[in-house]
């Protein structure tokens, strides 16, 4: 029984789904008043179990595992200071940084064999590389995001731990887009230009940090297929790293997606301008040859597969 922080948030309900399908069953912890998405509704109280708890209460999350057989955890809750500006800076940081030691605390006093941490493609900002990035590039010590400079932090202390406990703690590094997520990321175009062709309008791109570009973008993963890859790593009877990257194994611009809307809803607007950004580079990809490797992992969805299935979940009447 694997346990999920964030269990009921954008990635955790994919996750949950991947990890049913390969046999699993799952506790999906939620800060928040638990609610089950419909087909996970039908699994409750037989594979699936919900537990309010935020993951910065120590006793609360050790609770859980007195009612819970639980075999493994993957914490997608965050473990960053959110949204910026909630909380005095240091008050953030120090809740931020203690929900990660409760969750390996938590591993370590359940002895489990495997914890997943959830990264992000955005420890790679600044890289000094060209082509595919691989895990073991090195990586800058800055970070213009909270985001990514917390996940860095994350790993570091995760390595720490794990060679100071012997608890197996793995880093996921995703980028992950698709219904459940938000729309009006700050990161990426590529939400709102699904959300704009399912809702016949113009795409609003005022969220975004940076002008909305056909030549940007970076090596985004269907949220179907990273939360495959995050199952399959959780399962997997070996793992030979502690650190994975999980995308598509390209770069996705946010052209490719306008081209793929366009073929799917005629006569959609992209709104985005030409070219690249000022000071973009060329779109990040990375490599993914460690996690096919350990896992067999192949991406499901193709850029016109992902933005249909999207497309359509949008249109059946969700708002995200």
């Amino acid at each position: 029984m694997i346990l999920i922080t964030g269990g009921l948030g954008f990635v955790g309900v994919h996750a949950t789904r991947a990890l049913l399908g390969l046999g699993e069953s799952c506790v999906l912890v939620q800060r928040r008043e638990p609610v089950l998405p419909d087909d996970l509704a039908a699994d409750a109280g037989r594979r699936v179990f919900t537990e309010r708890a935020d993951v910065t209460d120590l006793g609360a999350l050790l609770e859980i595992g007195t009612r819970h057989a639980i075999t493994g955890i993957l914490h997608l809750a965050g473990s960053v200071p959110w949204p910026p500006g909630a909380q005095p800076p240091v008050t953030g940081a120090r809740e931020a940084v203690g929900s990660l030691l409760n969750v390996i605390q938590a591993a370590c006093d359940w002895q489990l064999p495997r914890t997943g941490i959830a990264s992000t493609i955005g420890v790679y900002g600044g890289a000094a590389a060209t082509g595919p990035l691989p895990e073991d590039l090195p990586l800058p010590m800055v970070a213009g995001h909270p985001i990514p400079s917390f996940k860095k932090i994350g790993e570091l202390l995760s390595g720490y731990l794990a060679d100071a406990t012997g608890a197996e703690i793995i880093s996921y590094r995703i980028s992950p887009w698709g219904p459940g997520g938000n729309p009006a990321s700050p990161f990426s175009a590529v939400p709102q230009l699904v959300h704009a062709a399912a809702r016949g309008t113009a795409p609003d791109f005022s969220a975004l940090r940076s002008p909305a570009c056909a030549g940007d973008g970076f090596d985004m993963c269907y949220v179907k297929d990273c939360a495959r890859a995050m199952a399959l790593l959780q399962l997997a009877p070996r793992l030979n790293h502690r650190t994975y990257n999980i995308a598509g194994g390209k770069a996705l611009t946010n052209g490719d997606v306008a081209a793929a809307v366009t073929r799917l809803v005629p006569g959609a607007v992209s709104g985005l301008r030409d070219g690249r950004g000022p000071g973009s580079g060329p779109p990040v990809c990375l490599d993914i040859s460690r996690l096919r490797a350990d896992t067999g992992y192949q991406p499901a969805y193709d850029t016109e597969q992902a933005v249909a299935d999207y497309i359509a979940w949008l249109r059946a009447g969700h708002e995200r």
